[in-house]
C-alpha cells in the first residue's frame, strides 16, 4: 500500500518546495500569489492521495480538497484586489513596497 502511495507523496512535497522557494524569495506579489497555489496545489494531492489509498478509503479528502480550492480561490481574489490596490498607490507591484496601512 505505501508504494502505490509514495509516487503521489514525492510529486506532492517537491510541488509544496517549490512554491515555497517561490513564495520566499520572489518579490513580485503575482509570483508570490501563484507560488502560495502551488504550495495549495500540493496539499490537495496529499489529502486526495490519503482519502482514495489510506487504510479505509472514503471521500473526506476530495472533501477537503474542495474547501481548500474554495479558500484558495478566495485567496487570490483578495490577493489580487490587494496587488492592485499597492499598484495604484505605490507604482510598483513588488511586495518590499507594502510595509505600512496608511494611504
Amino acid at each position: 500500500m505505501t508504494s502505490v502511495v509514495t509516487p503521489y507523496l514525492t510529486l506532492a512535497a517537491i510541488l509544496f518546495c517549490i512554491g515555497l522557494c517561490g513564495a520566499l524569495s520572489k518579490r513580485n506579489g503575482v509570483i508570490v500569489l501563484l507560488s502560495i497555489e502551488l504550495m495549495l496545489n500540493a496539499v490537495n494531492l496529499n489529502l486526495v492521495a490519503f482519502a482514495k489509498m489510506g487504510a479505509q478509503p472514503a471521500l473526506t479528502g476530495q472533501v477537503f480538497s474542495l474547501f481548500t480550492i474554495t479558500v484558495a480561490a478566495a485567496e487570490a481574489a483578495v490577493g489580487v484586489a490587494i496587488l492592485i490596490a499597492l499598484y495604484r498607490n505605490k507604482g510598483t507591484g513588488n511586495v518590499d513596497e507594502m510595509n505600512s496601512m496608511k494611504h
